[in-house]
């Protein structure tokens, strides 16, 4: 259990939420399978009941919830909440991403079978769930070790190969050390390390399955502009690894007419004219071809290998050179292994090459120099900048322009003096009127590697037969199942080659010996269409039925972290675009895209305190909070405190369970709600929860009070003839009622509906003191808010109105889940008068709002009605009436006073 934050009394804590936290236990039956969640509870007069799929992406069974997964449960289950109170037919299931290293690793290290470490982590991890209170669809539940599940994979994967989008080919992977299986590019991160192991990848030649990707990446790039609700951070990070590029492809042919021409591909068709040698990979053709001759050749490729990933040796091919296309000069071909060999499996050539243009790419300007450190660089385009001439063409120069756009100089003959990008695509329509190149757009995504080295994974559903080659496994014997093992190493290579009983079969074709593929799949693919599978789980024959999926996608909101957007969610949109090409299902209408709004929280960091002279992680249990903060125990000093992600070295980790079982669900739910904006990181801070225990104390507290008010009955309604403090009252029940609705249903802003929530609960505190706005109203909106209440404090739904229930006969059949219906905005319809006699205002007088449109006389007669009017204005003549804005004025005559003259005096 994780430890409190510093400073905070668990005593204390404990005496705030110990009613909230029997609340949890009393109420845990019916809030996660009660009548609220029917569909058929709802009414539906308002409401038309249209289907919502909400999902969270499923978690790896590791054992144990995390903050994070607390954060995205608390959300989806929230939304759940909501749109089923609105009477929606919402899909909110849930599962196990089983497969994969982790498991295997986590069992190998435990000597346990992987699939007994699987199953008892998800019954762990289904309890906290519900601990959470998170109410899930669980008759859909999936588990993709399951064989009911990866059989389908196996299903999606045949379809591939019939497709020609899965196929086998030897390649340069990237090899993980430390978990001894290959990963995908996008599972190495930019400083060459694995996702998951953090070691440092090394490359090697294997024999390995790939899917297809590549055949999609217009679609994938492009149906980018249709996902209007995604966050643009996603879409730019998947549009970069995507990558497109206009280029042109050029052809060289060689001084050796019985040798292939040359096939380049460039975005500077521009530089040709400074194109001083072409550059082969090692296994081009032409390549091949002199290592049969050339000893010195074959020497160069074999210590390859052994050479810096960032080397410039080169080998300089002897009795041959390309013929520039356009200039017809002969240049020298080297080969080199910085020459990346082509990655499509449908193109025909063997291999690659670069043509080198050294004064406008640093690489090829330092290959230059290191191969032929003599000779001079040829320059065809100038920077803008610096056309003075202080450059002179062909002169010697240190450093190349790499900036793709200039102006070309003379040694671009008659395109001399014009702009670099109409002189590239100029120069690529005469290459291609000559038949001598082309243009093209390209793509930087390469295809899937899905092949993997261990055990815990998907079997890939192939067959080696002499005869035959690779045989597709029949449909009607999926699964392949995977055997069973005693005991797993990680040793040695791949655990199911070392299993003859698996390997050893017939071929399917021809009947002969043969033996089964030994890699597993990726579990990337198991994810890659796991939301089809929860629409119709309990298919035996399909992975999904037509109808169902047509119908029930795309997913309406998906919830999950931004670190997935390269990974899983590319591969997804893969997935789901091949399944609408062979019609398994009919996405057309949404471009074949799979999820509609995709929501990507913020992650959760931990307090985090540090030693300032030594550097050192501080457990909270070092520290502790004085006055004048926090302090260390040992020295007095202040640590250093700053908010990090969550991780075990850095002791800043929370367990959900422990503070669920300190302050309740609902205090715990309403807290992770309230910290953040959903896609902003959350600074978990325990001691804030108190803040949050206090106001659901009070939320209680108002249904006791008004249960003891008098008698209530459900039938009563709004009326129409409130009084001031009443309108007022009501407008702003309104207010906080829709914000609170579209803040759920348009922006997705839960940390303010629990702040409207707070408002709302000042709101009818400050009413219930009032009198003169009526109990009847105020119990009508108290009612409204402890309904608006369910999507994330369920457990105070529930104890709030069985107190009024219980003590309101007349108020026992109210459906406290409806969502109530926000009434319009009502104007009083009196108004406040300011009556003002000879400059000075006497009294306030109230009366209808449009007194001043029946006349002088009609507002003088309602005045003498008025107890405050017949004083100051009964028998007596007005000289003048003014009536404007909100003030009635009267100016009277002042009596005559005789002068002194005049006057009497009497003695």
């Amino acid at each position: 259990m994780a430890s409190p934050s510093a400073g905070v009394s668990r005593s204390r804590i404990n005496a705030l939420s110990k009613r909230l936290i029997k609340l949890g236990e009393k109420w845990k039956t019916t809030t996660l399978n009660g009548p609220a969640l029917s569909i058929d509870n709802i009414n539906l007069v308002r409401h038309r009941p249209e289907r919502m799929y909400i999902l969270s992406m499923f978690p790896y069974p590791s054992g144990n919830l995390h903050m994070g997964h607390l954060r995205v449960y608390v959300i989806s289950d929230s939304l759940n909440r909501f749109y089923r109170q609105r009477g929606h037919k919402v899909i909110h299931p849930m599962g196990w991403d089983a497969f994969g290293l982790p498991a295997e690793n986590a069992a190998i290290e435990r000597g346990i079978h992987p699939n007994t470490w699987t199953r008892t982590n998800i019954k762990a991890m289904k309890e906290q769930m519900n601990n959470m209170l998170g109410n899930f669809d669980w008759d859909r539940e999936i588990t993709t070790c399951d064989p009911e599940y990866y059989k389908f994979t196996q299903w999606i994967f045949l379809k591939l190969f019939e497709n020609g989008l899965a196929y086998r080919k030897e390649g340069e992977i990237n090899w993980d050390p430390v978990d001894k299986t290959v990963l995908a590019n996008e599972q190495v991160d930019i400083n060459g390390r694995s996702w998951r192991s953090g070691a440092l990848v090394q490359k090697k030649l294997l024999n390995q399955w790939y899917l297809g990707i590549t055949k999609f990446s217009k679609e994938l790039r492009n149906d980018l502009n249709y996902l209007k609700k995604w966050p643009s951070k996603v879409k730019a990070m998947q549009r970069n690894w995507i990558g497109q590029s206009e280029r042109a492809n050029i052809k060289f042919d060689t001084t050796e007419e019985f040798l292939p021409s040359i096939w380049v591909s460039t975005t500077r068709a521009e530089t040709i004219f400074s194109v001083q040698y072409v550059v082969l990979s090692l296994k081009h053709p032409i390549s091949q071809h002199f290592t049969k001759s050339e000893k010195a050749l074959q020497e160069f490729i074999r210590k390859c290998p052994t050479l810096p990933e960032d080397t410039k040796e080169g080998f300089l091919l002897p009795g041959i050179k390309a013929i520039n296309p356009i200039t017809k000069e002969a240049v020298p071909i080297f080969v080199a292994p910085y020459v990346v060999e082509p990655f499509d499996a449908d193109k025909k050539e063997v291999g690659a090459a670069v043509m080198g243009v050294p004064a406008h790419d640093k690489r090829d300007f330092a290959f230059w120099n290191k191969n032929m450190p003599n000779e001079p660089i040829i320059s065809c385009v100038q920077p803008i900048e610096i056309m003075d001439g202080s450059v002179e063409v062909g002169s010697e120069i240190s450093l190349p322009f790499e900036s793709s756009e200039g102006i070309l100089t003379s040694v671009a003959g008659s395109f001399a003096g014009m702009y670099t990008e109409r002189a590239r695509n100029e120069i690529t329509a005469l290459l291609k009127s000559k038949n001598q190149g082309n243009f093209e757009v390209k793509y930087r995504l390469r295809d899937w590697l899905i092949s993997r080295q261990r055990y815990w994974g998907a079997p890939i559903p192939i067959i080696y037969c002499d005869n035959c080659g690779a045989v597709p496994v029949p449909e009607k014997d999926l699964p392949v199942l995977l055997p069973d093992v005693k005991e797993l190493s990680g040793k040695g290579g791949n655990p199911l080659s070392k299993i003859p009983e698996f390997i050893d079969t017939k071929c399917p074709s021809c009947g002969g010996d043969a033996r089964r593929e030994t890699d597993t799949m990726d579990t990337f693919i198991d994810s890659s269409w796991y939301y089809f599978r929860y629409l119709d789980p309990h298919n035996s024959t399909l992975p999904f039925n037509y109808e169902k999926a047509s119908e029930g996608m795309p997913v309406d909101i998906y919830i999950g972290g931004v670190e997935h957007a390269v990974l899983h969610l590319l591969y997804s949109r893969f997935i789901t675009k091949f399944l609408n090409s062979i019609n398994a299902v009919d996405l057309s209408k949404t471009n074949a895209e799979p999820f509609h709004y995709l929501v990507t929280q913020g992650m959760v960091h931990g307090k985090t305190f540090v030693d300032p002279q030594t550097g050192r992680f501080l457990k909270p249990e070092e520290v502790e909070e004085k006055d004048s903060g926090v302090i260390m125990k040992t020295t007095g000093a202040a640590p250093l405190i700053s908010y990090e992600k969550m991780s075990k070295s850095k002791y800043n980790g929370a367990d959900p369970n422990a503070c669920i079982a300190m302050h309740g669900p609902d205090a715990t739910r309403a807290h992770i709600l309230f910290q953040s904006p959903i896609e902003d990181v959350l600074r978990w801070d325990e001691e804030k929860i108190v803040g949050v225990e206090r106001w659901l104390q009070r939320v209680i507290k108002l249904s006791q009070d008004f249960s003891a008010f008098g008698t209530f009955t459900s039938d009563f309604a709004t009326p129409e003839d409130m009084n001031e403090e009443e309108v007022k009252f009501h407008n702003d029940m309104q207010k906080y009622l829709g914000s609170v609705t579209k803040s759920f249903e348009k922006y997705l802003s839960l940390n303010t509906v629990i702040s409207d929530y707070m408002k709302i609960t000042n709101l009818i505190e400050n009413a219930k003191n009032k009198e003169k706005v009526s109990k009847e109203l105020l119990m009508l909106n108290l009612r409204k808010f402890i309904s608006i209440l369910y999507p994330i404090v369920p457990s105070i739904t529930e104890e709030a109105a069985e107190i009024i229930k219980s003590s309101q006969s007349g108020l026992k059949n109210w459906n406290h889940y409806e969502w109530p219906h926000i009434e319009k905005v009502t104007e009083w319809k009196y108004k406040h008068y300011q009556v003002v006699i000879n400059g000075r205002v006497k009294f306030i007088y109230t009366d209808e709002k449009d007194l001043f449109k029946k006349g002088r006389e009609y507002v003088y007669e309602r005045l003498l009605l008025d107890t405050e009017g017949k004083k100051y204005l009964a028998n007596r003549t007005y000289d003048k009436m003014i009536l404007k804005y909100n003030v009635i004025s009267f100016v009277f005559k002042k009596k005559k006073m005789p002068k002194q003259d005049e006057r009497k005096i009497y003695f």
